[in-house]
């Protein structure tokens, strides 16, 4: 009977696609109860009183409706942004051969990752202009969103999907040559 032995990498990636697999739940979750809350205080204006985990939006709401319809829109958009790339990095996981790792399709799943982080950072400015603006006029401060950690990780798959095209044309080129 022969065992198959994992290496380290193998190990660590492993570990990596549970981990990403409970981050995507869990900002699933979180996205989908602030979705949920949000819709019973549309009906019920005492649950902006506690939206979600102790989240008290209620002068927010009765100072103006659409603003407190923005504030939930752009807290919930991020959260899915950062639910999507952790199903991209799932995907990534499935598709990757230890073997042949670099494929064009993995490539383009970090070219994709790279674009939502990208998006996220665009959304976490505007919420984060939204946010001064309420605290300005409401003197009220309801979440901060460092927009920078957006932008630095976009950047950074973003050079990880350029190197790894690289690695597709190399394989793809010792392939032709074997």
């Amino acid at each position: 009977m022969k065992f198959k032995t994992k290496t380290r990498t193998e190990g660590v990636l492993t570990i990596m696609h549970i981990l990403a697999w409970l981050a995507f739940i869990g900002f699933s979750i979180k996205a989908g109860a602030m979705l949920i809350s949000y819709g019973v205080s549309c009906f019920n204006s005492d649950g902006t009183k506690n939206l979600y985990m102790g989240l008290n939006l209620y002068n927010l709401s009765q100072l103006s409706f659409w603003h407190y319809t923005l504030f939930v829109f752009l807290r919930v958009s991020i959260l899915v942004m950062k639910a999507y790339a952790f199903f991209l990095a799932i995907r990534i996981m499935m598709k990757v051969n230890m073997v042949n790792p670099f494929k064009i399709e993995v490539a383009r799943i970090i070219q994709k990752i790279g674009i939502v982080l990208l998006l996220t950072w665009f959304i976490a400015i505007a919420a984060n202009a939204h946010t001064d603006w309420l605290l300005k006029t409401t003197g009220e401060l309801h979440g901060d969103w460092v927009a920078t950690d957006f932008i630095f990780m976009a950047g950074l798959v973003f050079i990880i999907s350029q190197v790894f095209k690289r690695g597709v044309e190399i394989q793809s080129e010792n392939d032709l040559t074997v």
